[in-house]
């Protein structure tokens, strides 16, 4: 047995806090440290939830995605026996597809989402900055010249001018669009079954149905613009309407003849025809394509809808500056000069800019804000006017993406239609055809918008589009095609707004003389020349 000193305990506890106050400090930053540690674990684990709450929804949005793919490239027999699970019938060739409609889902436009994005839209905040800078830009010149701070919109007044005029005609065409052809066709349809000789009644009704379209939607337009001698934008208005009234007819009794062929009613019933307020929603809603039922939105959103009201009055005021301060001043004085190769390549070149700046904001005021406008409306729920064609490398892909809900007309009753009356061959004569078709539409809109006949679109559609068509086809998929795109598109622009902008001038400053063929097919800027 040991025995300690007296003092031995009191010696111990001495070391012993001395020990301690030696590894405090120590001991403080190991706490710290795993404070600091825990919180970093905390920090990672918020971290974590919010990258994979991300990832799941860029994932989901990627599904939805191809499932809307899939459903628009799959016919609707072959989806269901996908979600039936029997999976052992072959999928549908790409002919048998071409025998289905086009299927309508729920989806927002391509703009609407990307402006989502930051990035995409401070691009947009930019295209507001330049239209501010074009407001000042007038302010500082008016007040220079004539010394007052005053925006002027004469150009406007004057292109929408005539507004009385322009309504009382859309009148007569919507009213004669939503009653004859429904009824024509309905009576038609209730004596088809029943009728002796069904190819008799339906050439009697064709007939009819013939002559009431060429009156009303064919010359009833043409003389309205000519005789009241209305101005550029009311003249569009006018044959826009007369064009979509047509092709929204065309679609109603394309849809509907088949399926009343088709589908004989048993004794005692009566025909199943469309009702008139579905084909009365078709007429206003943002598709040329007739259905019964569209994929609806639950609520309207006004807010989005007075946001869009306002881009396109935007839009108009953008337009109405890049017109005062970009062309008028250049092709005013243009028109007094001598026709040459030099004056010509000038013009063009000075074109590009406002001729580019034309055609994107003609692409957001109409294909995205005015039909996402009656699409809000209306609550349609499909909203692929459009695909991304600013990202082609084809011209093939651009014409199809550019302005969707023409292209599935032209498709499904131009070219498809083609193809079955030649059970299938002449795809190349098919495309030709449709491309013929939509050139003389294009070149008939902006004759009768302007007045006078100067067939440059039909020129670029019709012969370099079809080129450019075949040449540059869905294989080109380097980026160096996009940007031969954009330059033919830069450069297709400039010459459009330079051709018209010099043949308007020359109309003014040299008018016809008479009344003969070559006078009102000759273009007047190749002679005209008058001292200012």
């Amino acid at each position: 047995m040991t025995t300690e000193p007296p003092d031995g305990p009191r010696r111990r506890n001495i070391k012993t806090c001395q020990a301690e106050d030696t590894t405090a400090p120590a001991r403080s930053r190991a706490y710290e440290q795993e404070e600091d540690l825990r919180q970093w674990q905390k920090y990672v684990q918020k971290l974590k939830v919010k990258v994979l709450e991300q990832v799941q929804d860029q994932l989901g949005e990627i599904l939805d995605k191809a499932l809307t793919k899939s459903i628009e490239t799959e016919p609707p027999s072959y989806i269901k026996s996908i979600l039936n699970g029997k999976t052992s019938q072959k999928q549908p060739s790409r002919a048998q597809r071409m025998d289905d409609g086009k299927v309508f889902v729920e989806r927002a436009s391509l703009l609407d989402e990307l402006f989502e994005i930051s990035h995409i839209r401070t691009i947009y905040h930019m295209f507001i900055a330049v239209l501010l800078i074009f407001c000042l830009s007038t302010l500082a010149v008016d007040y220079i010249d004539q010394g007052r701070l005053v925006l002027e919109f004469d150009l406007l007044f004057y292109a929408f001018g005539k507004l009385g005029t322009v309504t009382w005609a859309w009148i007569v065409m919507f009213v004669y669009t939503l009653f004859v052809p429904y009824y024509i066709l309905d009576f038609w349809g209730s004596l088809y079954h029943k009728f002796p000789s069904k190819l008799g009644l339906s050439l009697v009704m064709g007939l009819v149905l013939s002559v009431a379209q060429t009156c009303i939607l064919g010359l009833f337009p043409i003389y309205t613009v000519v005789h009241h001698q209305l101005p550029p934008a009311s003249r569009f208005i006018v044959i826009m309407e007369q064009i979509r009234f047509q092709m929204k007819t065309y679609s109603f009794i394309r849809e509907t003849v088949p399926v009343i062929i088709k589908n004989t009613p048993k004794e005692g019933e009566n025909l199943r025809f469309p009702t008139f307020s579905s084909y009365l929603y078709f007429l206003f809603c943002p598709t040329l394509i007739y259905r019964e039922s569209y994929p609806r939105n639950s609520q309207i959103r006004w807010k989005y809808v007075a946001v869009s009201v306002g881009k396109i009055l935007g839009c108009l005021f953008y337009v109405h500056f890049i017109l005062v301060r970009l062309c008028i001043p250049v092709f005013r004085l243009e028109t007094s000069q001598p026709f040459s190769k030099r004056t010509m390549v000038l013009a063009v070149f000075s074109s590009i800019l406002p001729g580019i700046m034309l055609l994107l904001l003609c692409f957001f005021a109409f294909l995205h804000c005015w039909l996402n406008l009656f699409g809000e409306l209306l609550r349609f729920a499909d909203r692929m006017f459009y695909k991304d064609w600013w990202n082609s490398t084809s011209f093939a892909n651009y014409y199809r993406t550019w302005n969707v809900v023409v292209h599935d007309w032209l498709y499904y009753y131009g070219y498809r239609d083609f193809l079955w009356l030649s059970n299938r061959r002449f795809k190349t004569a098919a495309m030709l055809a449709v491309f013929i078709v939509s050139a003389v539409v294009h070149e008939y809109a902006l004759a009768m918008g302007f007045g006078f006949f100067y067939p440059i679109m039909f020129l670029l559609f019709g012969v370099f589009g079809v080129t450019f068509n075949f040449t540059m086809n869905d294989k080109r998929e380097s980026p160096v095609f996009n940007v031969i795109m954009w330059a033919c598109l830069f450069l297709g622009q400039g010459v459009q707004v330079c051709l018209y902008c010099q043949e308007w001038y020359a109309q003014i400053h040299c008018p016809r003389t008479g009344d003969g063929f070559w006078e009102l097919v000759l273009p007047r800027s190749w002679s005209c020349s008058y001292q200012t």
